[in-house]
């Protein structure tokens, strides 16, 4: 397999061909700058396939039978995922000063809390939902909570529901939360950490690709974190969306975007109270 040459590069057609059907299909722009971007990390896939052009797998990928068997691998390549514990650590902070305490009030306890992680990557956004949440619900008795999380690739919903993390992933974690909720491998020549299951069980993971028309989720939410996800996605798709995530948010919940991520100019029932930070009407 390694030894497949891969004749030549993506011609413009083929390239054309697959971001059409890419921004078609699961709303991410592929603009001509990413073409090298693409091939790079395709070259993978046609190895796996024996392939040796791109313009066969692009071919196989958009035939019916590869929509069924390659295309869920194409997406894991092609998608970017980059995250980290406590990443925009404000938000975590306006959860655990704000948002919690009013549910509390307003529910008495009576209520499980319900977050969904859209888009959760690799799993640090939630594990760090469950670590703020759990941290709540200790100082809180009565309190009880869900976290659903969800992405479209297959590969990190595998790595996010393992939960194992190379050690200085959690470098940014405070030295009293580390203790509490990582436990550490054994094997010294690999040093990695690993979420108690305590909070491993809180979690639901499931695979969801944003621009189908409905999501059919279960149930409605507490909150919603979508950070860094919209940014791949031009200003419509955006506000679609949005608008399909907010039918399984509760009025008077609230919506977290990430820092480099607007709503201006969108037609959508939330009102700001903090930048990023939004409540629905």
């Amino acid at each position: 397999m390694e030894n497949i040459i891969i004749s030549s590069s993506i011609s413009t057609a083929d390239f054309n061909r697959l971001s059409s059907f890419i921004l078609q299909q699961f709303g991410i722009k592929l603009p001509p700058v990413k073409k090298t971007m693409l091939q790079g990390r395709l070259q993978k896939r046609l190895r796996a396939m024996d392939m040796t052009s791109f313009k066969e797998y692009i071919d196989f990928v958009l035939s019916e039978e590869g929509k069924k068997s390659e295309l869920i691998h194409m997406i894991d390549v092609v998608t970017t995922n980059k995250t980290d514990f406590f990443r925009e650590n404000n938000h975590f902070e306006f959860l655990q000063e704000s948002v919690l305490p009013e549910f509390m009030h307003k529910t008495g306890g009576r209520e499980i809390f319900k977050i969904w992680s859209a888009g959760c990557s690799s799993g640090e956004e939630p594990y760090t939902m469950a670590i703020v949440l759990q941290e709540f619900a200790n100082t809180h008795p009565g309190f009880q909570y869900r976290i659903y999380a969800t992405d479209i690739s297959t590969q990190v919903l595998e790595k996010a529901a393992l939960a194992i993390y190379p050690l200085d992933r959690i470098n940014v974690v405070p030295l009293t939360l580390k203790k509490k909720y990582f436990l550490k491998s054994k094997d010294k020549s690999k040093p990695t950490v690993r979420l108690v299951p305590e909070l491993r069980n809180k979690i639901s993971f499931q695979r969801l690709n944003f621009m189908e028309s409905n999501y059919k989720l279960e149930m409605r939410f507490d909150a919603i974190f979508c950070r860094n996800v919209l940014i791949y996605f031009d200003k419509q798709t955006q506000e679609k969306v949005i608008g399909r995530q907010l039918l399984n948010l509760k009025p008077g919940s609230h919506y977290f975007l990430g820092h480099s991520e607007s709503i201006m100019n969108m037609n959508l029932p939330l009102v700001q109270i903090k930048p990023t930070i939004f409540l629905k009407k």
